[in-house]
Formats: C-alpha cells, sequence, structure tokens
C-alpha cells in the first residue's frame, strides 16, 4: 500500500510538469498571434522569440523526467 503510494507521489513533479507545459505552449501561441496580429512587421522577430520560448518550455519536462 505505502509503496504504490511512494511511487504515486514521486512522480507527482513530472505530472505537473506534463499539464503545465502544453498550457504553456498554447499560451506562448496565442500571445504571438496576438502580436503579430497588432504588427505584422514584427512578424519574423516574434516568430524566432516565440519557437525559442516554446522550446524552453519545452525541456521543462525533460529536466522534470531525468531530474525527478
Amino acid at each position: 500500500m505505502f509503496n504504490i503510494l511512494a511511487e504515486i507521489t514521486g512522480n507527482l513533479n513530472i505530472v505537473a510538469a506534463a499539464i503545465a507545459v502544453p498550457i504553456a505552449i498554447g499560451l506562448i501561441g496565442l500571445k504571438a498571434c496576438e502580436s503579430v496580429g497588432r504588427n505584422p512587421e514584427s512578424a519574423p522577430k516574434v516568430l524566432v522569440q516565440s519557437i525559442i520560448a516554446m522550446a524552453f518550455a519545452e525541456a521543462i519536462v525533460f529536466f522534470a523526467i531525468f531530474l525527478g
């Protein structure tokens, strides 16, 4: 009984990261689309910055898996 509970609580950080990262990536994409809609000339800069931000957000899951 306690072994199962220990395994479940030990993996909560991975679950939290796996739930939060897609939400963060969606918000990054939403705000990138909004900013390009307001200022279309800034599309290349916004695209590069949003791709970098999404890569950093995705790296959180890998840190949680490998360090958790």
